[in-house]
Order: structure tokens, then C-alpha cells, then sequence
């Protein structure tokens, strides 16, 4: 293969769902019965996703961010309050807080792993703290243990966005078995998906029913509740809510889905596997390091950082060759505390946390979903490797 030659003549998407029949035919099942709404099959999938997780109780929404919202707003939050996360995530886990009017304050990750940090966590905690949110990152776990003590030593609320957690496993514990909050995502690029959508998994009975009442609007019955046989038209508003159900036809996808989490996760960490052989032939590009305590990874993202200095190009030129190349990717993520909102609004500057602004020029996220084949990561090494030769210093 010449320099002029692109590595693939067809495009490989950054993801890409991995849907069956079953799935199909349990949407056309939903669209057949007259019922889209939230009704009988959201009931299953909470049910199915409860017995699976092991936890209380169990929430869907129509997005993990929705989740994350109602989580946050049972907490009453003032203005002053603060929530401490990590800068390296999605803007939701930060907006959420701003929206719910306290201030978001950040802790840096561990330069190798991305994970937050439990000691730079304690830093920050200050007589203002009132929740902590971690961000299980990539499909690895956070190390919660001593967070949690933390948490609980100082009466905060522990709100775990485990968006990339699903299957992952922190010391023999499914991630969200025993969570006061676990927010999951189904977004189509997961570990499993529902189109869009999310759940939560919560250990308190009466939080979890603010929750349910939140996520439609505040009022005491559903859809299901009012117009399924035997259901009652009237409803009381309880408090202002908001409009963040999920749909039986979500659920529908969403049941299929977590009955093969498990095998797409199998296949996650061979296609992983096959990553990590294919790059150790390519020194400018290092993958995450894996965390020292016991877990197991679920493989939502494999993410790795390029030797910049090693190059003449920067990451966001090196993505737009993969890109001639035919090589989709994503990045997770972009530092939050340096976006326009929060550097201005805050006053926020490079320098003030190291590691995540390391990881942040340097990182993107390569192709990984289990429809993948081994010659199209084949593919993506051979990408690499010819730009870096190009642009090697």
C-alpha cells in the first residue's frame, strides 16, 4: 500500500448497535398492541434490570441524563451547595449540578487509568460538599470503597454515573448492586442500548419514589396507572416534575438487550484483547492503564492517548487523517472545567488539574462494539501506523 492509497475504501464507524431479531419483533409486538407509551414492558424491563443488578430499586428514563437529574434533584440542592466530579466525562454529570443550582467542583483522575482520584477528592471536600459524583470511565470502576467511606463519614450523598458501567464488576460487586445512585445509560453506542434511555438503580425506597414521581411531570400516576384496565383518570400534582419516562418501545429493545449484555461483553474484551496486541507495535499510541484493585471491565470505550510530542500534528489533526483514512473515532472527553461555560463562569485556567489536562490533548477513543471484525481493527492499526509515519518528527 502506497501513502496515496487509503488503508479502507468503505468508512468504519466509531459504533455501531448490535440488534436481533428478538429486539424487532418485540418493537413490532409493542407497535401491535396499541400501547408505546410507558406502560407493561418499562414495568418488565425495571423488574428484569432490578433482578439482574441485585439492588432495591430501579428507574427508567429516557436518558441516563434524566437519571442523573433525578437523582441529583432529590437532594434539594441551595445555591452555595457544592458536588464534587471529575472533569473528564460528558457534560451532563457537570451541567446537571449547575442546573440544579449549586457549583460543580472538580478532582483530578488518575494520569493512567482516568479514573477520579479518591485522595484529590478529599482535597476538595469543604463544609459546602454535598454529594459526590464519580464516573466509572470507559467501563472500568472507579475505586468506590474509599470513596464511600468518605461519603458516608460526612453524611454526603454518593451519586455514581456508571453511564460506561454496565457489567462492570468493583471487588466481586456488580457496580450498582448496592448503590445509594447508579445511573446507567442504553444510549445506542453502550455496552447495550434501548435507542435512547437510561436507568437508575437506588437503595432508598422513599428517594426512589420521588423519582418516579419526578420523572413524569410530579404526578402521583402514569400513564399505565391512569389508562391500563382498572386505572384511574385522575392525578394530583405533587410537586413540578418533569418529562423524562421511558417508552414501552425503549423497554421492548431494552429487554432483549440485557438478556445478551453478557455476551456482548465477552466479545467486547476479545475485540480489547486483540487491541492491546495490535498497538504494542505502535509505541505513539498508549492505552489507558488498568486499575490495581480487583475488577472486572466491561469494555464500553477503548481509549488511548498519542505521543504528540513524538509527532507534527496535534490529536484533533491526527483524528481528521483517520478520517481520509476511513477511520471513524470519539473522544472521552474533552475537559469540562476548560469549556467556554465553565472556564468563564469559574474562572478556571490550564494548569490547575495536571492529569486530566494531560489526558485530555492527548486521548481518542478506536472502534470497539461487538459487531466488530478483527481485519477492521486490523485496519485501524494499519491507519495509525501510516500517519504517524508521516508525521513522525
Amino acid at each position: 500500500m502506497t501513502d496515496k492509497v487509503r488503508v479502507r475504501s468503505v468508512f468504519l464507524p466509531f459504533s455501531r448497535p448490535t440488534i436481533g431479531q428478538a429486539e424487532i419483533d418485540e418493537v413490532v409486538d409493542s407497535l401491535r398492541s396499541g400501547w408505546l407509551t410507558t406502560g407493561p414492558k418499562v414495568v418488565r424491563f425495571e423488574n428484569e434490570f432490578l433482578q439482574w443488578s441485585g439492588n432495591k430499586e430501579a428507574i427508567a428514563v429516557n436518558s441516563a441524563t434524566a437519571g442523573l437529574h433525578l437523582a441529583v434533584a432529590t437532594l434539594d440542592l441551595a445555591q452555595g451547595d457544592e458536588v464534587i466530579t471529575t472533569s473528564i466525562t460528558w457534560p451532563s454529570t457537570v451541567n446537571i449540578i449547575e442546573l440544579c443550582g449549586a457549583r460543580p467542583v472538580f478532582a483530578d483522575v488518575d494520569r493512567e487509568t482516568l479514573q477520579i482520584d479518591p485522595t484529590e477528592i478529599e482535597k476538595h471536600l469543604s463544609s459546602r460538599t454535598r454529594a459526590v459524583i464519580p464516573v466509572h470511565f470507559t467501563g472500568a470502576p472507579c475505586d468506590l470503597d474509599p470513596i464511600k467511606e468518605m461519603c458516608q463519614a460526612r453524611g454526603l450523598s454518593l451519586i455514581e454515573d456508571a453511564a460506561h458501567a454496565v457489567g462492570t464488576v468493583y471487588r466481586g460487586r456488580l457496580v450498582g448492586s448496592d448503590s445509594e445512585f447508579a445511573v446507567f445509560s442504553f444510549h445506542p453506542i453502550k455496552n447495550m442500548t434501548t435507542g435512547e434511555g437510561g436507568m437508575v438503580l437506588c437503595n432508598d425506597s422513599e428517594k426512589a419514589k420521588r423519582m418516579r414521581r419526578l420523572r413524569f411531570h410530579g404526578i402521583s400516576r402514569d400513564a399505565w396507572k391512569r389508562y391500563s384496565k382498572g386505572g384511574v383518570p385522575q392525578y394530583e400534582v405533587e410537586e413540578p416534575g418533569y418529562k423524562y419516562n421511558m417508552l414501552d418501545l425503549q423497554a421492548a429493545i431494552g429487554i432483549h438487550q440485557l438478556a445478551r449484555v453478557q455476551e456482548f461483553n465477552r466479545r467486547r474484551a476479545e475485540l480489547a484483547e486483540n487491541y492491546h496486541r495490535l498497538l504494542a507495535e505502535i509505541p505513539e499510541i498508549r492505552p489507558l492503564g488498568q486499575a490495581p484493585y480487583p475488577h472486572h471491565h466491561a469494555w464500553h470505550l477503548y481509549v488511548v492517548r498519542l505521543e504528540i510530542e513524538a509527532l507534527t500534528i496535534d490529536r484533533d489533526g491526527f483524528l481528521a487523517a483517520l478520517q481520509e483514512e476511513n477511520i471513524g473515532t470519539g473522544l472521552h472527553f474533552p475537559a469540562i472545567h476548560l469549556q467556554r461555560f465553565y472556564r468563564e463562569k469559574y474562572g478556571y485556567r490550564p494548569g490547575v488539574f495536571p492529569n486530566t489536562e494531560w489526558n485530555s490533548e492527548r486521548l481518542f477513543s478506536l472502534s470497539l462494539y461487538p459487531l466488530l471484525e478483527k481485519k477492521d481493527q486490523e485496519d485501524v492499526a494499519e491507519a495509525l501506523k501510516k500517519i504517524i509515519k508521516q508525521h513522525r518528527r
